[in-house]
Order: C-alpha cells, then sequence, then structure tokens
C-alpha cells in the first residue's frame, strides 16, 4: 500500500504566526472539571518552561483545545503550535526547531531516518492524536445534500467535469436542482497531509491519474491552510474542497455524502472511525514507539466514510533537555488522557481514539526521558 496518514484515528524555528495562549486565559479555561482532572492539575503543577510545536493545520482547532487545559493544569507552562501544514512540521521537528510535531501524515522512509539522527540515533515516536474524516466542502446555491461517486468526485478535482450541472453530478443526485454554474475546486496550496489523504483515497479508488502528494498535482484555486480552503469556498459560489470535517462543520458549510458501495456516506467521526478495522501496520517500523498504519480506502463496509485523516504526534524518545522531555510528556500524556480526548471531541469535533489505541499510544509517550 502506499503511504497514508494515520487517516482514520480522530488520533529554522517556530513563525511568527504561532499561537500563544496566556497563562491566565489557559488557567479560566482549563480549570474547568471536563477538562482536566485534578489528579493531572497535581501532576503538571511543577512543569515550567515554553514547549514548542508545528504541523497540520487542520490540528489548530483541537490544539487549542488542549493547549488550554494543559496550561490550566500547568500554570507555568507555555504551550505553542504553528500550523504552517504537516510538511513543514515534520521539517521544522526534523531540523530541531520544535519538540514535537502535529501531522497529518507520517514519516516517509527518509524523513524517518533523518528523524532519527534528529532523536539522537532513537527512532521517533508517531501516535495517533484523533481520528478526523477529510470533509468535501461545497458551495453551490439550492443544493443542501450533495452526493458524489468516487469518480465523478475524481474527475471535478482533476477538471474534468466543469459544471454542477453536469450529467455525471446530476446522476449521483437525482431529486437536486443543479445550478448552470462552473465548478471551481479549491486545493491546499501549501504542503498537506490533508492532501496527501486525498489524493491517496483519489488514487486508490478511481481514474485520477496523479499520485498520492502532499503536494496539490491538479489545477484549480489554490489557498494556504485548511482556514484558507474554508473561506475560499464559503465565499465563492460554485466552489468545492477538501478540508478537515469538524473545521467545515464550524464554517458552516455543508458536506458532501461519498459514494461507498450502494450507498453514499456523510462524513461524520463515527463512519470515519468504522474504517479503522481496514488498517495494517506500517511496515519496517519498530512496533514499540511506531503506531503508523495503512487504510485501506478501497472498503466497501457498509456505514464506511472512506476519506479519512488521522493526526499524528511526532516527538523524540529521549531529549538532551531534560526539562524539554518532561514537558513533552506531561502535555502528550494529556492530549491522549480520557479528558484530553473528550475534551477534544466535545470542543473540537476530534473523534476520541478507540481505547486500546489510547492506552497503546499512552504507554509510548511514558516511555520519553
Amino acid at each position: 500500500m502506499k503511504r497514508t496518514s494515520y487517516s482514520r484515528y480522530i488520533l529554522p524555528g517556530v513563525a511568527a504566526l504561532a499561537l500563544t495562549l496566556s497563562a491566565c486565559g489557559a488557567g479560566n479555561e482549563g480549570g474547568d472539571s471536563n477538562g482536566v482532572t485534578q489528579e493531572q492539575q497535581d501532576a503538571f503543577a511543577e512543569l515550567s518552561g515554553t514547549l514548542n510545536g508545528a504541523g497540520a493545520s487542520s490540528q489548530e482547532s483541537v490544539q487549542n483545545v488542549w493547549r488550554a487545559n494543559f496550561q490550566g493544569a500547568a500554570s507555568d507552562v507555555t504551550v505553542n503550535y504553528d500550523p504552517v501544514g504537516s510538511g513543514g512540521g515534520r521539517e521544522q521537528f526534523i531540523d530541531g526547531g520544535v519538540a514535537f510535531a502535529g501531522s497529518d501524515a507520517y514519516l516517509d522512509d527518509e524523513e524517518l531516518a533523518t528523524a532519527t539522527e534528529r532523536c539522537g540515533g532513537t527512532s521517533p515516536i508517531e501516535i495517533p492524536a484523533y481520528v478526523a474524516p477529510i470533509g468535501i466542502a461545497y458551495n453551490v446555491p439550492g443544493v443542501e445534500d450533495l452526493q458524489l461517486s468516487p469518480e465523478t468526485l475524481a474527475q471535478i478535482f482533476n477538471n474534468q467535469i466543469t459544471n454542477w450541472n453536469d450529467p455525471a453530478i446530476a446522476t449521483d443526485n437525482p431529486e437536486a436542482t443543479l445550478p448552470d454554474l462552473a465548478i471551481n475546486p479549491v486545493y491546499r496550496g501549501d504542503g498537506s497531509g490533508t492532501s496527501e489523504n486525498f489524493t491517496e483515497y483519489l488514487a486508490a479508488t478511481t481514474s485520477w491519474p496523479h499520485e498520492a502528494s502532499e503536494d496539490w498535482p491538479a489545477t484549480g484555486e489554490a489557498a494556504t491552510g485548511t482556514s484558507g480552503v474554508l473561506e475560499v469556498v464559503g465565499g465563492t459560489e460554485g466552489s468545492i474542497g477538501y478540508a478537515d470535517g469538524a473545521q467545515v462543520t464550524e464554517a458552516g458549510l455543508p458536506a458532501a455524502a461519498i459514494g461507498v458501495g450502494e450507498d453514499f456516506v456523510a462524513p461524520t467521526p463515527e463512519a470515519a472511525g468504522a474504517i479503522l478495522e481496514a488498517s495494517t501496520p506500517v511496515e519496517g517500523r519498530d512496533p514499540e514507539v511506531d503506531l503508523a498504519v495503512d487504510i485501506d480506502h478501497t472498503t466497501q463496509e457498509a456505514g464506511t466514510y472512506p476519506i479519512v485523516l488521522a493526526s499524528y504526534l511526532i516527538a523524540c524518545q529521549s531529549y538532551d533537555d531534560a526539562n524539554e522531555a518532561e514537558l513533552v510528556k506531561g502535555y502528550l500524556t494529556y492530549i491522549l488522557s480520557e479528558e484530553g480526548q473528550t475534551s477534544g471531541n466535545e470542543d473540537a469535533g476530534a473523534a476520541p481514539l478507540p481505547d486500546s489505541i489510547r492506552e497503546t499510544a499512552a504507554a509510548v509517550v511514558e516511555q520519553i526521558s
């Protein structure tokens, strides 16, 4: 199988765009009993310092929730997360610019080798943070419940279907009134794990002529980051784009149901999580610390949404700076706790990991030193 991002589990230095939550504000948000337990308050209270991370913009909303809650428990800690995209986050981590990365695609073999060097000769940690569907957001006047078969979707994004009243779209939507309106495909102009997951799906299930890549291979209108894609789609009639499903919902945009077998399946977290049963571990990885998987996007299982991403957290097993190690360990421990997963779901729409996967990932984090 081709390299995929953990597509299904909704799991130079930090740029000026990095968001920093003040200790005061974080304390107000993180003190909520639903976000942090008293035990976590006690465990994290003595931590101090600044923890820098970077990566997938699709993680931005849930990272903001996790950062706020964690900083509420660790009031002397500042956590920064720069949503530069999966590729940028992995690059900054490998270069030593940040202590951890968020990524919607696991490290490729070349990146794994250089990340191992960055981590002092030991394999880096790759664990899921959450599961999420990739929503196909659209802005088509008069169309509220769009349905798209895989082949129709591929031809739209490859500029082979260029108008919303095309017969192929009409076949998928027999009860819809489709306008005579040009289609504007919107794609990520920056390196993106979301792009990689989406193109992996297209390459696996349709006549899509391009290889899977985090760099978009076709034409259309480029936008930067998840927010950029959703801004263009929401502001331009006739547009269609792809983005983290929870953020599509936050933006108030509809998302298409995708053909699976004889049915069309909406991008709910539950439907995205169902594809988990088809996942297999990536070959050649250290199973003790690397939980990367390949996904079977061709599944025909009823009720399964096939365009998914699983966001990874990437870190080292050990750090030269003991305090940095404690900060990474503490923050990732919170993310993988029941409370972290619940708050990510309730406050940012990130589907929590199954307990078995969450517990395995937490055991990996426990090894950080």
